[in-house]
């Protein structure tokens, strides 16, 4: 009897051969496929799905589910219809999870990096309402507000940082490459430089023969600050120093405002338990302001208390969002005015942005028009000496 062994009958399997038969050779764009299948699943695992693609996901499930397709049936069409491979191998499994059983939230929340704990808990409060669809819908109508907040933000900061950067490399150019040739130029003139000439030579000089040491201290600098600020006394350092800053801490502020109002009301709108609807929100927060807030409304809550008397003790909340809310538990209505609050705090980042857009525009122009100006009339300042001194 021949021996075969399992790396080759599995090799057989995966090629189509059935046992016993003769084996038939596996081609090479076949075991490239095969290869590039097994980097996917293992890298599904750890895959961090960004939240646009998870929102196109949960607006077309929830849209299929409404529709009148199964779950199974409409997982299938989304795996096939998504071009991102590592995704394709993760809804595969969530569908075969599914189709032997299992909730789509136990399913999904096997993926942690891909699914968030805001989608998970939605669909486990769907699943137990015997509303899944609409709810899925209320979430895809989160990731897609959540999602405009942050390209606003994002566009108003893309200008400040192309200058800046484009900044950089020109006073970086001006240092190495030709800042070298002028000093060159004044060795002839066998006489002592202006101080600022000379200082500009000197820092020409260091930063041409320290370049790489310094472009490596800043990667390195770089990597220990990102380590410390995932750290949580890094991130209360962090939020803490944001706050001080005249605009960004008022910018920053209103956006967590309006995250923590938006996702509260969503998952207490859905009948996600209070108590998990606060971990939620803390999680998805990314600002320890918020975070000991949400622990704090979570233990009033289990005394018995409200929402309002944790916000009314804390500075960090402003008093209008404050009354918003106690007014909403006088009336029952606490989802819809946290909406309403979300609503007014979209707005007023609007105003925000658009005004740091058109502050920071001139504010840069002048900047680098200081820093380039100085270092041409650094470098002219002999010339201009040498020829008062030919003209007298």
């Amino acid at each position: 009897m021949a021996f075969i062994s399992s790396s080759t009958s599995s090799a057989g399997s995966a090629a189509g051969i059935s046992p016993g038969l003769p084996k038939k050779k596996v081609s090479f764009s076949e075991s490239q496929r095969l290869a590039k299948q097994r980097a996917y699943e293992k890298k599904a695992g750890r895959y961090k799905l960004k939240l646009s693609e998870l929102t196109v996901f949960t607006q077309q499930l929830g849209s299929m589910l409404e529709a009148g397709l199964p779950m199974v049936s409409s997982l299938e069409a989304l795996m096939e219809q998504t071009e991102d491979p590592v995704f394709r191998v993760i809804i595969r499994d969530v569908r075969n999870e599914v189709a032997a059983g299992n909730p789509l939230s136990a399913a999904a929340r096997k993926y942690p990096r891909a699914f968030n704990n805001l989608f998970v808990s939605m669909v486990a409060a769907g699943e137990a309402s015997g509303a899944l669809a609409p709810i899925l819908m209320k979430v895809a109508d989160y990731f897609e507000a959540t999602l405009a907040l942050t390209k606003k933000v994002k566009a108003a900061l893309t200008y400040p940082i192309a200058v800046i950067g484009l900044a950089i490399i020109l006073v970086n150019v001006l240092l190495i490459f030709v800042i070298p040739v002028f000093a060159e130029m004044f060795e002839d003139f066998g006489e002592s430089l202006p101080a600022p000439t000379q200082m500009l030579i000197d820092f020409s000089n260091f930063l041409k023969s320290n370049i790489v040491f310094i472009i490596l201290a800043g990667g390195v600098a770089v990597y220990i600050l990102k380590k410390f600020l995932s750290t949580e006394r890094g991130r209360r350092m962090r939020d803490q120093g944001l706050m001080k800053l005249p605009i960004i801490g008022n910018l920053r502020q209103k956006i967590s405002l309006s995250r923590f109002c938006r996702t509260y009301a969503i998952l207490a709108r859905s009948g996600v338990p209070i108590l998990r609807a606060l971990e939620i929100v803390s999680s998805a927060s990314d600002n320890t302001y918020v975070e000991d807030a949400t622990k704090e409304i979570g233990k009033s809550i289990s005394q018995g208390g409200q929402v309002s008397d944790v916000l009314r003790e804390d500075p960090y909340f402003p008093p209008m969002m404050k009354h918003m809310v106690r007014a909403g538990e006088q009336t029952g209505n606490v989802d819809g005015m946290m909406l309403k609050v979300a609503d007014f705090y979209d707005t007023e980042v609007d105003a925000t942005v658009s005004g740091l857009t058109s502050l920071l525009e001139p504010i840069m122009i002048v900047i680098i028009g200081i820093i380039v100006g100085g270092i041409v009339m650094a470098m002219f300042l002999p010339i201009f000496e040498l020829s008062n001194v030919v003209g007298g």
